[in-house]
């Protein structure tokens, strides 16, 4: 049976994951390309509890309140539901997936709890975990939006208007940012991701400059 081709476009908070997606789909039904789009976490589906939850604050207020493996967890299980209930029916068909965000998220957002010694353990227990052990599709190609955290914490407040309370734990804590920007990284070159540059210069660069990359990549064998 042909499966489909998943892409995963990641990054951290306030990178744009959500604008390219927009875009990128724009593009491609504008040629007329069949396609399906999931965005994780699924927030308004019951499967992302746990995830609000520790977002939230209520395992406790920092990222660290909840380790690796347990938050690991929260966000699969959410994953391993909107697979089953949503879109594997489309992959099997062959279908084109696009996803914002996926199990990249935990080595990115995750692996950043653990010192770096462990990094390629977690990483092996990741992919073991979920695309072993659940079943989850491995991506076709996986995009990371490097947007640098200066930037992104800029955008991050012009999107909340100013308002710091409206961050969840994750986009508050600009040290442990920092710390997944090099997770992030770290896990591109090990596992073979695509690199998109986001900024230049501490300034974001047109949004139809990324999307150009990245439709460039979609299309890409």
């Amino acid at each position: 049976m042909r499966m489909g081709r998943l892409i995963v476009i990641d990054g951290l908070d306030g990178s744009g994951k959500s604008t390219q997606l927009d875009r990128l789909c724009e593009y491609l039904d504008n040629r007329g390309t069949s396609y399906k789009r999931i965005c994780f976490p699924d927030y308004k589906e019951p499967s992302s509890t746990l995830v609000k939850m520790y977002l939230a604050g209520e395992f406790g207020g920092t990222p660290d309140a909840v380790n690796a493996y347990a938050a690991s967890s929260f966000y699969a299980v959410d994953r391993y539901a909107s697979y089953k209930r949503f879109w594997e029916e489309d992959y099997r068909a062959g279908r084109l997936i696009l996803a914002a965000r996926y199990t990249t998220s935990n080595a990115i957002h995750q692996m950043a709890k653990l010192p770096e010694a462990e990094w390629d353990g977690y990483l092996a227990w990741l992919e073991e975990y979920e695309y072993g052990r659940l079943g989850l599709p491995r991506p076709s190609r996986v995009i990371f939006l490097d947007m640098p955290p200066a930037v992104s914490q800029r955008l991050l407040s012009r999107r909340y208007a100013g308002d710091e309370s409206r961050k969840d734990i994750h986009e508050r804590d600009r040290a442990y940012l920092l710390r997944c920007r090099e997770t992030a990284l770290y896990a591109a070159r090990r596992l073979g991701w695509e690199v998109v540059p986001c900024a230049r210069e501490e300034e974001p660069l047109p949004e139809e400059e990324i999307t150009g990359r990245l439709i460039q990549l979609t299309e890409k064998d």
